[in-house]
């Protein structure tokens, strides 16, 4: 009995999904175009399973690339935050830095990042660090900054040193914030690994997508692009739960 109920519980949430797809299908079979031109779900679906390994090494890669970007671009994000905390110095000369950067289109960024690291996954990496990056920045600085009322002064008044209103304070009450910079990053990180991939080509989903545009098999184009949007919003729920538990800690 509680096996159904989960699984209505997961078609109530997924029926506008599923009704979605089975339209597209419908659509593809009723017109009768070539898949070249218009590729079904179902078309893509059959692509995967008849070559699970190449999807699997694929995914493997990509969310590999993924993770270690997001955990450095969230990194670097977070310390340029406190380092703008701690010091009004920093603040004045980071803040700007951090958004004129984060401004910059990064496919822009692709050329020059690619003759920086070459054209493998070092710049995969660097790409997706830096799209984690300005997330991570902007609202760790805003939570930072956000205590709740006078709770700063009575730190201050307590003789509370800046490490330790940032260890016991500010800290704690940017977590929430921090979380939904982690939210929007880890869904992002997978399509910009993919982006990546397919303007590097460095393996990856990217790079079965990039050579099955060029071999006119939509299928396969599908199929990557399927399995890419599922890990990012797969990735975009864990963090959402996550950041339900941190505003129920510290929120």
């Amino acid at each position: 009995m509680s096996a159904a109920l989960r699984l209505w519980g997961a078609f109530r949430r997924l029926w506008g999904v599923i009704a979605l797809l089975l339209g597209w299908q419908v659509a593809v079979e009723w017109s009768g175009v070539n898949s070249i031109v218009m590729p079904g779900p179902l078309g893509a679906l059959r692509d995967i399973v008849a070559a699970p390994g190449l999807y699997l090494a694929a995914t493997g890669q990509t969310l590999w690339l993924a993770a270690a970007g997001l955990v450095l671009g969230m990194a670097l994000g977070t310390g340029m935050a406190v380092l703008t905390w701690l010091s009004r110095l920093l603040g004045g000369l980071l803040t700007p830095l951090g958004l004129v950067f984060a401004s910059v289109p990064v496919v822009a960024l692709i050329p020059v990042l690619a003759r920086l690291f070459g054209y493998d996954t070092r710049t995969v990496l660097a790409i997706v660090s830096i799209i984690s990056f300005f997330p991570s920045f902007v609202f760790t600085g805003s939570g930072l900054r956000a205590l709740p009322p006078g709770s700063d002064d009575l730190f201050r008044v307590l003789g509370a040193s800046r490490w330790a209103r940032l260890r016991l304070l500010a800290g704690p009450a940017a977590l929430p914030d921090w979380t939904v910079a982690l939210r929007l990053a880890g869904a992002n990180a997978i399509l910009a690994a993919m982006l990546a991939e397919f303007l590097m080509g460095s393996g990856g989903l990217g790079e079965i997508f990039h050579a099955a545009r060029a071999d006119l098999d939509m299928n396969r184009a599908l199929g990557a692009s399927a399995i890419a949007t599922v890990v990012s919003v797969l990735c975009f729920l864990g963090a959402s739960r996550l950041e339900q538990a941190a505003r129920r800690r510290w929120g």
